[in-house]
């Protein structure tokens, strides 16, 4: 199933959640579906600019954190996504603390040991999964 998301209405959306929890210091916005919000800020592959979006952190294991580039099972990878892929060094601020990590995919041995606990914190993604055809990547930061 193809499903086609408007690309600016996703980024305005990012946008406002950003200024939320910008402007109230994380008091408003620093969750959703249960998880931790994290803002991501990549160096854009085009532009070479800093690009930020806010995402949620179904993992975190002491400083790793995985992210899932779902897109909502949209069938095209996110910005955010081709973004690391070109350039893995990125920074993550995580409850108000930013730094900088060096981001992956996983393999598939990591992913497959990874999945089951990213849908159980949100159910959600494995809706994600079967929208699309597409395996939805898992990312890992680590520190750097």
């Amino acid at each position: 199933m193809t499903l086609r998301l408007n690309h600016v209405g996703l980024k305005n959306i990012s946008r406002m959640h950003r200024a939320v929890v910008h402007a109230t210091g994380g008091r408003v916005g620093s969750m959703g579906f249960g998880m931790p919000v994290v803002e991501l800020t990549t160096v854009g592959r085009t532009s070479g600019r800093p690009r930020s979006v806010m995402l949620t952190a179904p993992v975190i294991d002491g400083d790793r954190v995985v992210l899932v580039a779902s897109k909502y099972g949209d069938d095209r990878h996110p910005d955010w996504y081709h973004n690391l892929v070109a350039e893995p060094a990125a920074e993550l601020t995580v409850k108000g603390q930013r730094r900088a990590v060096c981001t992956r995919t996983t393999s598939p041995d990591e992913r497959a040991d990874l999945w089951p606990r990213v849908i159980a914190v949100y159910p959600g993604y494995a809706t994600y999964q079967r929208r699309t055809e597409r395996e939805i990547p898992l990312v890992i930061c680590d520190p750097r």
